[in-house]
């Protein structure tokens, strides 16, 4: 039966390579943002792996955490947490100035009808932070929204490809890349700009949202017909130990798993697993927003579990009752309005 310890359990475990990554990785750390979907648990793996490195380190989580759950993981895995709200200046000068960021503070829903409230977080909250950490090391969470869709023939987004962002929530995320940009050239920041395409924690991801519609008996869209995902364990290891790698002349890494994923296939082997039938709706695309991760699969191997192991226990979890963070994907979007 699955649970919210084992599964918190299995997100927080550092690996081998992280504990030796963080022992060639100097100072304290600090994650920004830390009350989101992905920030508890990369913030208990990190302080895990630094207590198993040797060296003597503090881990921060800084949010407005909203969710007392969060709070009593982190503080029962002695992570220090510090309630700020970054768009505040004066609360931001009051944080302890770290040589190493992780940076995921964002906005994405709510943006259509109130597009100002996304540019504020999205560009002026960064804009406040590098001021006050300068020069800084930081893994910049950013998202694949900022590439073009692709024509499913010509396959994948490398980093190689200039940013094309459709929507305003898209246009701010490349909004705060420029952002610490700016902060590698002008403060001295080592940056990585750390591009995720749909972290899958089984509490919320794309696996999640198909399956949901699957369980409600509705319909589910193939409107945008491919995506990709990857296991949130993974997205957490490569944050940090990305922080080795952040540059001052800026690096980009996409995260997503190896595979490319039909959403017709994957819910069809969804609703075997769940014991249920499964109907589709809406004309098949010939576009999708696609991320090739194959950089980050050579820095740091491939993710440890792959799509149909991540199908089999998003299906148990829900049938184990396992509970949902009410933060869907939305990854049939394909207008950018979020």
């Amino acid at each position: 039966m699955w649970n919210e310890a084992m599964l918190d359990e299995m997100l927080s475990c550092p690996s081998e390579e992280l504990i030796k990554d963080l022992c060639d990785i100097e100072g304290d750390i600090m994650i920004l943002g830390a009350g989101g979907k992905v920030g508890p648990t990369l913030s208990v793996m990190a302080k895990r792996a630094s207590e198993k490195c040797g060296k003597p380190r503090k881990v921060y989580a800084v949010s407005r955490f909203s969710d007392p759950f969060v709070v009593a993981l982190l503080n029962k895995e002695q992570v220090e947490t510090i309630t700020c709200d970054l768009t505040d200046e004066e609360q931001v000068a009051k944080l302890p100035k770290v040589p190493n960021i992780i940076f995921m503070a964002g906005r994405k829903f709510g943006t259509s009808g109130n597009a100002c409230e996304t540019w504020e977080m999205n560009v002026v909250v960064p804009a406040i932070v590098t001021r006050h950490f300068g020069p800084a090391r930081y893994v910049v969470f950013s998202t694949g929204n900022i590439y073009p869709y692709t024509n499913l023939e010509k396959g994948a987004c490398d980093e190689s490809v200039a940013p094309n962002p459709t929507g305003e929530y898209a246009m701010t995320s490349l909004g705060r890349e420029r952002i610490f940009e700016y902060a590698a050239k002008h403060y001295g920041a080592k940056v990585l700009m750390f591009r995720l395409n749909y972290a899958v924690d089984l509490r919320y991801g794309v696996l999640y949202d198909l399956a949901e519609r699957i369980l409600k008996d509705e319909p589910v869209s193939v409107t945008v017909p491919v995506f990709n995902c990857v296991w949130q364990r993974y997205v957490n290891e490569v944050a940090i130990r990305a922080l080795k790698i952040a540059s001052n002349d800026v690096e980009y890494l996409n995260i997503t798993g190896p595979e490319n994923l039909t959403v017709r296939e994957t819910a069809k082997k969804l609703a075997k697993a769940l014991g249920k039938e499964v109907s589709f709706e809406g004309e098949e695309g010939d576009k999708a927003l696609l991320s090739d991760a194959g950089k980050c699969m050579q820095l740091f191997s491939q993710p440890d579990v792959l799509a149909d192991e991540l199908i089999e226990m998003q299906a148990q979890w829900l049938l184990d009752g396992g509970r949902h963070l009410d933060k869907p994907t939305h990854f049939e979007e394909s207008k950018g309005r979020f």
